[in-house]
């Protein structure tokens, strides 16, 4: 006994020691040291010729490696709490839940080409579909970014755990079976749905009163030894439901960070956390045939392509539609593109419920190296891809995105008087009945299709494929019944909200607001579009044809592109009307003899949709004087948009878009207050 100690200890101490030195060297090479510690046990693990280490030490690695998930899993839900969340906003929760609805379809959809079945698919699926906090972490901090989409960008990694926690749940629930279908995963859905408000009202109740007794001792050891203890009861109730030992561990963190005291326990966990968590992925790499990575090296390009493309779109889309602005939109795509640690753990766990092969381990494994060494190339490279996403954008979208962030930004401001929650509630909540109305049908369907058909055939001596097609034509009637109620609330919905921020015009004459307003309508037509679908898609995809779902995203993707396309030419005449009447309105400035940055005075009132337009004028030594705006990139560095600008020379019309600024230049800029301020630093100082 005490000989396998000391067998035990020695091979510990190279397996930290090996994970040392590939982790410094891996931070040498501008890498996550997460690369180093995979890399680490292929090295010493059991297809390394040569290497005696992992030989006998398997069981050693694995016990520790559960230990590195409790409290990898601890450590990020201390990072969440109840009121947390609500400062983050519901902006990043839609852009996450969408993201992560994208890589399950995308996944699946990948995973039924190369012949899984869909329970099998759907956990090729989760593997994909989270994100890396630590890996994009490091990536940030290496090439310095602190930017204002790298706080966008944390947001939404920090919902991106949570979703792929709760989708790792449902999918321990109904795991239980070789396959999935909808009454089972009916109930699992509600057991999951039962067992976390249980836990939620109960933790509640006691854990943050037992963690704020606990630290009014003041001695961090009792504040650790509670916490972790904590941990360890909620992970063994959820192992007892049946549920996985992260789940429980996340839980015990977000109960533990309720009670105020989270981040003065983080640098106490984090020890823990690093120790247990360099192990664990030390573990991964011992798992991993690297020569089984290459032979499957199809899958594994693949698999690398749908998650840098899916969550790049996913997240780029979502936060832009959020009201984040492109460049910060499509820079925190490119710094969430990658494949996160929870991947391995949901691989561990479908191969030990024999759902899936052993050889996708190593596929996993080669995912998450690929999509490590990327993620630094793409954050560092951020920056300018979005400008040249920015530059190469058709007109007509140009014009749409300088106004669409100031839309929602006065949707997030509108005054108390208009309650937006108020105006929207009831479509909302018909939006919600009808969405679940449907899915609720079309699982139904599944669920007794041929129970349905076999009665029937046999009842009334009917051909089974006559019955058949009845029923299904039945079904299709009743869902079509709930989508076009989904579809019609969501317009409702979407209109309310467009008149929020460009009212209807009331008086006799002409609806100066009507372009933005509809292509506002539309913009929102289309977030509302893919935050709903986005999750029905997902959940629909093991129980509808994937065909047919393509076929209704298909038809609703073309009705909202052909009048986007025209709503958003008529904004772009709108615009082009403004600009000159701007110009107009500076001149008159400039004769009557007022100061030439006095704000505009009513500019939405003339210009319905139009934001507020604050002038500047270039006084000598400013840095702007002799560049482009084009050199400038005032709105991709800044935020805010030069809507026309006044020369005095020419006080009626605007000078070419690459022509120089000169001395005495008045710009109309248009924006928050915040992305004005970074514009007048830029123009003024460089």
């Amino acid at each position: 006994m005490a000989g396998d100690v000391v067998h035990y200890i020695q091979d510990l101490s190279v397996i930290l020691a090996t994970a040392t030195v590939t982790s410094m060297i891996s931070q040498r090479l501008k890498q996550p040291p997460v690369l180093g510690y995979v890399l680490a046990g292929v090295l010493i693990g059991p297809y390394v010729p040569g290497i005696e280490v992992a030989r006998d030490s398997g069981m050693l690695t694995h016990d520790l490696s559960e230990f590195g998930i409790i409290m990898l899993m601890f450590s990020i839900g201390l990072e969440f709490n109840l009121r947390k969340i609500a400062r983050i906003g519901p902006a990043a929760g839609l852009t996450a839940l969408f993201e992560v609805a994208l890589m399950m379809t995308l996944g699946f959809g990948c995973a039924r080409l190369f012949g899984w079945d869909r329970f099998q698919a759907l956990f090729v699926a989760a593997c994909i579909s989270s994100s890396s906090t630590m890996i994009a972490a490091k990536a940030f901090e290496e090439h310095h970014q602190r930017a204002g989409f790298v706080d966008l960008a944390f947001a939404i990694l920090v919902f991106d755990d949570m979703f792929t926690i709760l989708v790792f749940a449902l999918l321990t629930a109904v795991a239980g079976g070789s396959g999935v279908s909808a009454g089972d995963f009916a109930w699992s859905v509600g057991q999951l749905i039962a067992f976390l408000l249980a836990l939620l009202a109960l933790g509640l109740l006691v854990i943050p009163r037992f963690i704020r007794r606990a630290a009014a001792h003041e001695r961090p050891e009792t504040l650790l030894i509670a916490s972790v203890a904590v941990c360890f009861i909620m992970t063994s109730l959820a192992a007892a439901a049946g549920y996985s030992v992260a789940l429980g561990a996340f839980m015990a963190g977000m109960l533990v960070s309720e009670s105020g005291e989270g981040q003065r326990l983080e640098p106490h966990v984090q020890p823990l956390r690093n120790i247990f968590g360099a192990v664990f992925f030390v573990s991964v790499g011992m798992h991993s045939d690297p020569l089984e990575i290459f032979a499957q090296w199809p899958l594994v390009l693949a698999l690398t392509a749908v998650v840098i493309v899916g969550k790049v779109v996913g997240v780029s889309t979502g936060a832009f539609l959020t009201g984040n602005g492109l460049s910060n939109a499509v820079r925190a795509g490119l710094g969430c593109a990658q494949n996160g640690e929870f991947s391995f753990i949901i691989a561990a766990f479908a191969i030990a419920a024999g759902i899936l092969d052993e050889s996708m381990f190593p596929v996993v494994v080669g995912v998450s190296l690929l999509t490590q060494i990327t993620t630094p190339l793409l954050v560092r490279r951020s920056e300018r891809l979005a400008h040249a996403l920015e530059r190469r954008l058709p007109g007509r979208l140009q014009t749409f995105v300088e106004f669409y962030e100031s839309w929602i930004e006065q949707l997030r401001t509108a005054p108390r008087t208009v309650t937006v929650w108020s105006r929207v509630r009831r479509p909302v909540i018909l939006l919600v009945v009808d969405a679940a109305l449907l899915m609720a049908s079309a699982a139904g369907s599944h669920l007794i299709h041929w129970d349905v058909v076999k009665f029937f055939a046999d009842r009334f001596h009917l051909p089974p494929s006559l019955v058949d097609v009845v029923w299904l034509t039945l079904t299709l009637v009743v869902g079509g019944l709930f989508f076009l109620g989904v579809l019609r609330h969501l317009r409702a919905v979407a209109r309310t909200l467009a008149r929020i921020v460009v009212p209807a015009h009331v008086d006799d004459g002409p609806d100066l607001g009507a372009a933005p307003r509809r292509a506002l309508t539309v913009a929102l037509e289309v977030a509302l579009c893919l935050a709903v679908s986005g999750p029905l898609v997902a959940i629909a995809q093991p129980f509808v044809p994937l065909s047919t779902i393509l076929f209704v995203l298909g038809l609703i993707a073309v009705v909202l592109l052909y009048d986007g396309w025209r709503s958003l030419a008529n904004l772009q005449g709108h615009v082009r009307a403004g600009t000159e009447l701007i110009v107009a309105m500076l001149a008159k400035q400039s004769y009557e003899g007022s100061s030439a940055e006095r704000p505009l005075p009513g500019v939405r009132d003339l210009l319905p949709g139009f934001p507020d337009l604050s002038p500047l004028r270039l006084d000598p030594g400013d840095f702007a004087i002799g560049h482009t705006l084009a050199e400038l990139q005032l709105r991709q560095r800044s935020g805010a948009t030069v809507m026309a600008v006044r020369r005095p020379s020419t006080p009626d019309t605007s000078p070419a878009p690459y022509a120089p600024l000169a001395l005495g230049d008045v710009l109309a800029l248009a924006g928050t207050p915040e992305a004005i301020t970074r514009a007048r630093q830029i123009l003024e100082h460089g």
